[in-house]
């Protein structure tokens, strides 16, 4: 596997130098930073995330900071979400739309005090989007990217571990609720959040100094529960149909057809950017559907596919396979999917190609487990 070479343009979180210790071995890059893959065993990383803790270096899920007297404004024309209900110490899972529609990205935004939001992105360069949106509209906003680098503690024992740490009280956060909070002087937003379904929480920390700090505290206090290092995994979010935002969506995507139609409120009172646009995929209907495939294959690699590949029925395309990999639960091998709508309702079996060639695959709706 080639290297990746580190310069001032790839930084690197401040929980980078505990990873390398802890046996870092296998990276890639987001948001234009390091992030780990891998800590060489990926079967052993995916039992512990299953059956007990696991500490993730997530740093390269940056922040972007909206704050002042039109945060409130500037944040809902950002968001395809209504906000008007929204509370300090609340996230809620957001699509980011351009003009037409298409989505740019699926932060989770919270609301702090102060009259602060952050978007907490996923892989795309929404820093230039929301300054250049809010000078625009005039907003009387920064728009900044802060200090802000979430660590990871996911998995069935981390509520636990995360009690120990902070107190019994945290057991009350509902999914995506957080805390502005500290742990021996390290400042926090400690939020029930994280890149899985296991159950987890993220440690937003306020001050990279802390890093390497604040890693080894959240060791100690994990070994009796068996944490170990850990990133996320590849294999669980296919299981449970998480979608990875440029991996498994095209360029021309909207949030309907990335399985997101919940979360995105067209209806709503106030104007946000590509409203009118969603507003007609509802009256037209939605193109494509977010589905889980069952491949008729063996074993398939754990590592992510380089790129999407097709979807083919009858010798034409009708989709984009952007995931596939073996389930050791399930113990088959599945992958994730944006298929034509028409074809998923008639239940057609489908061919695709994987790491093994050209299989056929059934089309079933997610999450798989």
């Amino acid at each position: 596997m080639s290297s990746i070479t580190l310069s001032p343009r790839i930084r690197t979180s401040p929980f980078y130098e505990a990873a390398v210790a802890a046996g870092l071995s296998d990276v890639t890059v987001y948001n234009k930073m390091i992030l780990p893959t891998s800590f060489g065993d990926l079967k052993a990383e995916y039992d512990r995330l299953l059956g007990r803790v696991a500490i993730w270096d997530v740093g390269a899920e940056r922040q972007v900071e909206i704050v002042g007297p039109d945060a409130a404004a500037c944040a809902q024309y950002l968001t395809a979400r209504d906000l008007s209900k929204m509370k300090e110490g609340q996230g809620k899972y957001v699509a980011m739309c351009d003009h037409d529609g298409r989505i740019l990205n699926d932060p989770v935004l919270m609301k702090l005090s102060g009259n602060r939001y952050w978007f907490s992105l996923a892989d795309h360069d929404m820093l230039l989007w929301c300054k250049a949106v809010a000078a625009e509209k005039g907003f009387d906003v920064v728009v900044h990217e802060p200090d802000v680098s979430p660590l990871g503690v996911q998995g069935p024992l981390a509520e636990d571990l995360i009690a120990d740490l902070f107190g019994d009280h945290i057991r009350e956060l509902k999914y995506f609720w957080f805390l502005e909070t500290s742990l021996d002087g390290i400042p926090l937003v400690l939020c029930r959040s994280g890149w899985s379904k296991q159950g987890g929480f993220e440690l937003f920390l306020q001050d990279g100094s802390f890093g390497t700090e604040l890693w080894n505290k959240v060791v100690a206090a994990g070994e009796k529960y068996g944490i170990g290092p850990g990133a996320p995994n590849h294999v669980e979010r296919v299981e449970s149909g998480l979608l990875s935002w440029g991996g498994d969506n095209t360029p021309d995507s909207n949030p309907f057809e990335v399985g997101m139609g919940r979360y995105t409120d067209v209806d709503i009172d106030a104007d946000f950017i590509g409203k009118a646009a969603l507003q007609t995929v509802v009256a037209e209907g939605i193109g494509r559907l977010f589905v889980g495939l069952i491949v008729d294959t063996d074993a398939a690699d754990d590592w992510p596919l380089p790129e999407r590949t097709l979807v083919m029925l009858d010798g034409n395309q009708v989709g984009t396979l952007g995931a596939i990999v073996y389930s050791h639960r399930m113990q088959k091998t599945i992958g994730l999917a944006q298929i034509k709508r028409e074809v998923v309702e008639a239940g057609s079996l489908v061919e695709v190609t994987g790491p093994n060639g050209a299989s056929s695959a059934e089309i079933v709706t997610l999450p798989f487990l």
